[in-house]
This record gives C-alpha cells, sequence and structure tokens, in this order.
C-alpha cells in the first residue's frame, strides 16, 4: 500500500496533455478529490476515514503540497544516476531539508505494528496511527510515512523518471524491460525517435 500511495503523491503532478504540466492539488477542490479517491491506502495510515472527509482547508492543502514537494524531492535523488523528472528539477528540496520535513511530518501522529495472521494465510504488518483530532496532521503524517516506507524500502532501486517526451512522472519498475511509466509513453517516446531520424536524414 505505501508504493501506491507514494507513487499517487507525487503523480498528481503530470503532463496534461498540451505540452505542459498539470497540479491535481492546485485548489481545494482537486485535493478533496484525490484524497476520496485515496481513501482506501490512506486509511492504513490514518485510520479514520472522517479524517479524510473532513480536511478541506488551504492549510491543509499546502502541507500535503508540501510533502509531495519533500517526496519528489527524494525520488529525484533515488533516480540517480538518471535525470529527475523535468516537472520540477529546477524546485527541488536538498536532500537533508526534504528528509526532515518528511520525518517532521510523519513525527506528528503516534504509531504502532498491527500484525495480521488469519488461519492459513502468510502474516502480514500494518503501521496503524492512532486516530487524531486534527485531520490536517493525520492525512499529512500518513503520506509522509508511505514516503518514508518506499524510500527505506527496496522498491526504492525500482524508481525510474519516465523519459518519454513532456511526461513528468515517476515510476517503479515492474520488469528488467520497462523504460516508460505506462504504454502511451513508450510509444509517444518511439514517435518522438521515429520523427527525430526522419527530420535528421533530410
Amino acid at each position: 500500500m505505501s508504493t501506491q500511495l507514494a507513487l499517487a503523491l507525487v503523480s498528481t503532478v503530470r503532463h496534461d496533455g498540451n505540452g505542459g504540466v498539470a497540479d491535481d492539488l492546485d485548489d481545494l477542490a482537486g485535493l478533496t478529490t484525490w484524497l476520496h479517491e485515496q481513501a482506501e491506502p490512506l486509511r492504513e495510515y490514518v485510520g479514520d476515514l472522517d479524517l479524510v472527509a473532513s480536511a478541506g482547508d488551504e492549510r491543509t492543502r499546502l502541507d500535503v503540497v508540501a510533502v509531495r514537494r519533500a517526496a519528489r524531492s527524494l525520488f529525484a535523488v533515488a533516480v540517480r544516476p538518471g535525470p529527475p523528472s523535468r516537472a520540477d528539477s529546477a524546485s527541488l528540496l536538498s536532500c537533508q531539508e526534504a528528509v526532515a520535513q518528511l520525518n517532521q511530518a510523519a513525527g506528528a501522529l503516534p504509531v504502532r505494528p498491527v500484525l495480521t495472521w488469519a488461519q492459513g494465510t502468510t502474516p502480514s504488518l500494518a503501521w496503524r496511527g492512532e486516530a487524531a483530532a486534527d485531520a490536517r496532521l493525520a492525512i499529512t503524517a500518513g503520506l509522509a510515512r508511505a514516503v518514508i516506507e518506499l524510500l527505506a524500502s527496496p522498491t526504492r532501486d525500482l524508481l525510474r523518471a519516465c523519459p518519454a517526451p513532456r511526461c513528468v512522472r515517476y515510476f517503479v519498475k515492474g520488469h528488467p524491460r520497462q523504460e516508460w511509466c505506462k504504454p502511451s509513453c513508450g510509444n509517444r517516446a518511439r514517435v518522438a525517435r521515429h520523427y527525430q531520424r526522419h527530420t535528421t536524414a533530410r
């Protein structure tokens, strides 16, 4: 779940389809929509879905955007020696600043391990936060924890910045031959290479 949630957060900065960059968290309506879409993975960290529903102010939006900036800054470090995403390569925090920001956000709530082991299944571990009166702190803590878990796991070594023209997403490489975040980016990259070869040959 942490990988899904962390990637969903950084993917709120995306190509807009017209050569620019869109920010899904640019306003409160965007934040509300995104939080409802991510309610299930957030529940692992926040526990109470009502917190998600009640988080609708500008301070919450700014705090979530700050966690996202820290996450994208550390994703840029994780994909080295490859280049970072083109969307924010000029506005990245230093590694130390980004780590400090994530740790501060993640520390806003107490957390405890919860073991689940139904008969005949493999045991699993989830980290649960205590209920919090402040939805903003709960949400930013949950998002920060998801990012930290991804970056502290072996999945970090599979992070990539999509090299397709105009794409600004990070993705987890699912198989050895995967080069792009999704097939449409691969198609766009092949078309761009084809166009460049034919233009250069003239």
